[in-house]
């Protein structure tokens, strides 16, 4: 494994999924019961232009049970990229980094 890479290996409805790929952070816009949805900006390069543009992702993650009382609308969260869980949840919630009340 190279060096700085991190693979972890959560459990998902009894069974153990690796993580792979790249994390991301952003605030939590929505909360499900099983899954949240963050939000975060990037910044792009538009060559045609010599400008940059900010553009904002969503991405639907999968909500552990052992953090989702800890959760909550607004917290800044980092998810990571896993297998598939369903049509749309690619990535799962690793930890999380700062409260709605903290800025």
């Amino acid at each position: 494994m190279e060096k700085g890479k991190m693979k972890m290996d959560l459990k998902v409805r009894n069974r153990v999924v690796g993580t792979r790929g790249r994390k991301f952070e952003g605030f939590v816009i929505r909360k499900f019961e099983k899954r949240i949805t963050i939000e975060f900006e990037r910044i792009k390069h538009i060559r045609k232009y010599e400008r940059y543009a900010k553009f904002k992702t969503k991405v639907h993650a999968y909500l552990p049970k052992e953090l989702s009382e800890n959760i909550n609308i607004g917290d800044y969260v980092q998810v990571m990229e896993t297998r598939p869980l369903s049509k749309i949840i690619h990535h799962i919630v690793i930890k999380k980094i700062k409260d709605k009340s903290e800025k």
